[in-house]
């Protein structure tokens, strides 16, 4: 469950993470409102589940009130990732002296959280890590004892700050990993958190990601999942019990298992092709799963060729064969399907789909180069 930039900011604000002053506006008038109780200049924000706002221009500035209305007006007729912004979030801009990075996430190799601290924020962590690995410090926390405010102030000299400094941060870095717990967090981080030019520090901009096994803890959150601020694709994926993540890509991905998923994912980039999702249809998927997990991949307008990767355990493969052909059936699907099928009724997967014209290969790796090529001739 991604949470949307002022719900964060809100809990943030809640255990003490200092915040920039704003509103949520749902109207543009009430954007024109709500600045007239802030002090200019401003910031207007697209409220919406997606990182990379501010590259699709979904982060605008303003002097003047007027300037606020127009802004909001702007970004509410406008769609970002696939999903129509409903509300922005309008807040005081704060001037900067330095952009700094802090975030908490689950590593799964240490079945631990890790605390990741950085110099340079504002922008992508793995950017930074790639460019500049020196300047991005990793603290493993042992979940016995927890992230106590000393680890923070630890990492904050190692991100040069001292004194009054380092304590703040040490402080605000302590009460992000309280939220990260009590709200069950994947991941949480604050990019970026900005030094102010009077030594202060302030979470310009703030996420959190809650892991959707815990929204039974969570009720104010849970029915969020189809009220319309997810993509198409997700909201439909939700109601019919599937895993689905919409990427950048041109290669739709259906697969059942997340970490096939995941490797089908790797073996088309390591091709040079783009998937365009994450879909995982999980074990024992009907032939009604299966043909759901096709309409909503093929919804997106980016996905030029579908490749899909199972392999039959508790999923049969003649239940798969039989929902790729009532899909396409129903559909009328046209783009190209690229299917690997390999394990239980296999055989007779195959044959259903072989007597229907579709070829099915046994290599994901042939199948995954097959589907890039396929997409690359399109072009």
């Amino acid at each position: 469950m991604k949470l949307l930039e002022y719900e964060a900011k809100r809990i943030l604000a809640k255990y003490g993470v200092p915040v920039p002053k704003g509103e949520l506006a749902t109207t543009p008038t009430q954007a024109q409102e709500i600045a007239s109780r802030l002090n200019p200049p401003f910031v207007i924000k697209a409220q919406v589940p997606v990182a990379g706002r501010g590259k699709a221009g979904g982060i605008l500035f303003a002097d003047s009130i007027i300037e606020v209305k127009k802004a909001a007006e702007k970004l509410m007729g406008m769609q970002i990732r696939g999903i129509h912004v409903h509300s922005v979030w309008i807040e005081e801009r704060i001037q900067t002296k330095k952009e700094l990075y802090f975030g908490i996430t689950v590593d799964r190799h240490s079945k631990s959280y890790v605390a990741i601290a950085s110099s340079e924020g504002g922008m992508e962590i793995e950017e930074v890590a790639a460019k500049t690995p020196e300047k991005v410090i990793r603290f493993t926390i042992n979940p016995q004892c927890g992230f106590r405010p000393y680890h923070g102030r630890q990492m904050a000299k190692r991100i040069e700050y001292a004194g009054t400094q380092s304590s703040l941060l040490g402080d605000i870095f302590h009460s992000l990993y309280e939220v990260a717990v009590n709200y069950d967090a994947e991941l949480i981080e604050m990019n970026p958190l900005v030094e102010t030019y009077d030594g202060n520090f302030v979470a310009v901009d703030a996420r959190i990601i809650i892991d959707d096994n815990s929204l039974f803890r969570h009720p104010e959150f849970k029915d969020r999942i189809l009220e319309g601020e997810l993509s198409p694709q997700e909201i439909e994926a939700a109601k019919n019990g599937l895993a689905y993540v919409k990427l950048d890509g041109d290669i739709g991905v259906i697969g059942n298992g997340a970490g096939l998923v995941m490797a089908t994912l790797d073996v088309i980039q390591l091709y040079g092709g783009k998937p365009a999702n994450f879909l995982d249809v999980g074990g024992g998927a009907p032939s009604e799963k299966i043909a759901a997990a096709l309409k909503i991949v093929l919804s997106d307008s980016n996905v030029k060729a579908v490749f899909m990767n199972i392999l039959g355990g508790i999923t049969r493969c003649d239940e798969v064969a039989r929902g790729v052909l009532a899909a396409k059936k129903k559909l009328g699907i046209e783009k190209p399907l690229v299917i690997r099928l390999v394990g239980t009724n296999e055989e007779e997967g195959k044959r259903i789909l072989t007597e229907a014209g579709i070829h099915v290969l046994e290599s994901m790796e042939e199948a995954a180069r097959r589907a890039v090529e396929i997409v690359k001739n399109r072009e």
